[in-house]
């Protein structure tokens, strides 16, 4: 099922036109699960945080011990490559991804240098940001480094999000606060997770339970420059209750306000507008 539509794929040194298969049904990645992915945006002519995006998956297939075959900037300029067949008004969604093709060692470890690599672009529009969000909790929680791939952007892992946000569904809520090992929040099912409390925003620490986000980062540095008080912290369920505001930060929709947790109810306050506000700034500057 594709997310999107007009997609263009590249792989085995060209592009092409459509959803083009990409694996065999012997390969590593197919049953073993062996798959590593980023998302980048493109919209209204800039693709913030590009390189840092394409940088990420090629870390990310090392954590699997899949190894990258393609440099940061020839990956950066193959994505641009491609995306010169949409118009600038387009909102594509940008996906580069490896996968393991042979494994060693009865077949279970990824054989070194033996490696598939794909981009694939599809049109999807971004989010309307007057739509909130709605959160609740959830029986499910992250992983830590010592079970699971953690650090890295991983197919292995979505399986967890995908039965997190299923039960939120199932209770009538849009996506799910989700804590850690320890039960303090970690992140949502998709996205990272800001708080606002007396004019100032916090976020979870990042302790290796769940990716620290490309777009968080990037958050964090454009508000503390905007002279905003931005504090990285254990935050509990409760801290969540008491907020002022909230909002979830990732490169989908880069900024979504949350109007309810369970029967504790926000505005979209002014710390999740400035949020916005400068990162769209940023994304059209020259320091993107």
């Amino acid at each position: 099922m594709t997310l999107g539509t007009n997609i263009r794929t590249y792989f085995n040194g060209t592009w092409h036109k459509g959803d083009v298969p990409i694996m065999s049904a012997a390969d590593h990645g197919s049953w073993l699960g062996t798959t590593v992915f980023d998302g980048a945006r493109y919209f209204e002519g800039v693709a913030p945080d590009l390189k840092e995006h394409c940088a990420r998956v090629n870390r990310s297939a090392a954590a699997l011990m899949i190894t990258p075959t393609v440099s940061t900037d020839d990956m950066v300029a193959l994505v641009w490559e491609g995306l010169a067949a949409y118009p600038k008004t387009s909102a594509v969604y940008i996906r580069p991804m490896y996968w393991a093709i042979d494994g060693g060692d009865m077949g279970i470890v990824p054989l070194e240098n033996s490696t598939g690599f794909a981009i694939c672009l599809e049109e999807v529009g971004m989010p309307d940001f007057s739509n909130a969000s709605t959160l609740t909790t959830t029986q499910f929680q992250r992983p830590v480094l010592a079970s699971s791939v953690t650090n890295a952007k991983a197919g292995c892992l979505y399986p967890n999000n995908a039965r997190m946000l299923a039960e939120a569904r199932a209770k009538g809520f849009g996506n799910a606060l989700v804590g850690d090992i320890m039960g303090n929040v970690a992140e949502t099912a998709s996205a990272n997770v800001f708080m606002a409390k007396d004019g100032e925003l916090f976020t979870p620490i990042a302790n290796n339970t769940f990716l620290a986000g490309i777009t968080r980062a990037r958050h964090i540095k454009n508000l503390r420059a905007d002279g905003i008080k931005v504090h990285e912290k254990i935050l509990t369920f409760d801290d969540f209750r008491g907020a002022d505001e909230v909002f979830l930060s990732g490169n989908f929709s880069k900024v979504q306000a949350v109007s309810q947790f369970d029967d504790v109810h926000y505005q979209t306050g002014p710390l999740t507008k400035r949020a916005r506000e400068t990162y769209w700034d940023w994304a059209h500057s020259d320091a993107s």
